[in-house]
């Protein structure tokens, strides 16, 4: 498999955070349409994918240039603080303020050859992240004002409307907010993707995320949410590394216990419903899914897990309206060090 970065320009607000499973599921809606994007056709290889993926998101990352140097800012590992920052101070008064502090550190800055070294790496805060950010040449067709952290959420109201007089109604006028996501004029986002060569290839990647940036990405988009620009694709070594005991990933993901030992993870539950046609069903919710979210960390039964640049598992019996659904439980990741 080949890895690739994908880059993004968000056009407006989100309706639904870029995660690599619910890029997986867009991806697939582009192939059921469109036949030439998979060698077989969709059904062939959703029927292999449990022992075989064809392809593999990540969710998006800022992207940084500077200098005609690339580089991505990545969530901080959900290791314990301890790990990540050794040597707390003994005063408990002065060691608290310090966790508090530490903990707004969310994000470390990779170059692009992707190596993480936790002995070298700063971790930076939403505001630090802000002044390596986006090129200000870089334009949006909205703007935002005051958006002081590269994302921000906010709310975007709406209200029923009546299909049949296409006004309110003759109701009391009662607008709902809905959550949205705002990002800074100027943002990139990157997007890894892990391709099977014999199945598909980076252009016809590149195809489908131009036509779902097009029509819109999640939650809302019917309503002009989730538009994206595709920028550019570029391909990138997997960084391998001798040492690895441990493995940072990139997506939501369910890590096996044949392959993970341990795991240090946030939980993330995906409250999944189906696109398209299907949600029109009379039941077109999927089944919720506990997952490790982006930033996992997993500790491998043995080095085995080092031969293939993806672990997880594919998710099945997700659905009541579609029996043959699946979900990406699988995630691109990282080999580091870990120390003991």
């Amino acid at each position: 498999m080949e890895l690739y970065a994908i880059t993004v320009a968000p056009q407006g607000a989100f309706g639904s955070s870029l995660k690599g499973d619910t890029i997986f599921g867009h991806f697939c809606w582009q192939a059921h349409y469109d036949t030439s994007l998979l060698n077989g056709g969709l059904e062939k290889n959703i029927t292999n994918y449990k022992t075989q993926p064809f392809v593999v998101f990540s969710s998006a990352y800022p992207e940084i240039v500077r200098s005609d140097q690339t580089c991505y800012a990545f969530k901080r590992p959900d290791l314990p603080l301890r790990t990540l920052f050794p040597g707390q101070e003994e005063d408990r008064r002065k060691a608290a303020k310090e966790k508090k502090e530490k903990k707004k550190m969310k994000w470390m800055i990779l170059q692009n050859d992707l190596k993480i070294d936790l002995g070298k790496t700063t971790f930076f805060t939403d505001n630090e992240l802000v002044d390596r950010g986006a090129s200000p040449e870089d334009s949006f067709a909205f703007q935002v004002e005051e958006v002081e952290t590269l994302f921000q959420s906010g709310e975007q109201q709406h209200n029923s409307i009546d299909r049949r007089t296409g006004t309110t109604g003759e109701g009391p006028f009662a607008p709902f907010p809905t959550d949205v996501i705002y990002f800074r004029p100027g943002t990139r986002l990157a997007i890894f993707v892990l391709v099977d060569t014999q199945v598909t290839d980076i252009q016809r990647i590149y195809k489908a995320l131009a036509q779902i940036g097009q029509w819109g990405y999640g939650k809302d988009a019917g309503t002009g949410l989730g538009q994206f620009k595709v920028i550019e694709n570029k391909k990138i070594e997997w960084p391998k590394l001798d040492s690895a005991n441990a493995c940072y990933t990139l997506g939501p993901s369910v890590p096996t216990p044949q392959t993970c030992k341990e795991v240090f993870f946030t939980p993330f539950i995906r409250f999944g419903k189906h696109g398209d046609y299907l949600a029109r069903h009379s039941n077109p919710f999927k089944n919720p899914l506990i997952m490790a979210d982006e930033g996992a960390v997993c500790v491998p039964t043995d080095g085995a897990v080092f031969e293939q640049p993806y672990l997880g598992r594919a998710l099945t019996n997700i659905s009541k309206a579609e029996q043959t659904a699946v979900a990406q439980g699988y995630s691109i990741y990282l080999p580091f060090r870990m120390e003991n």
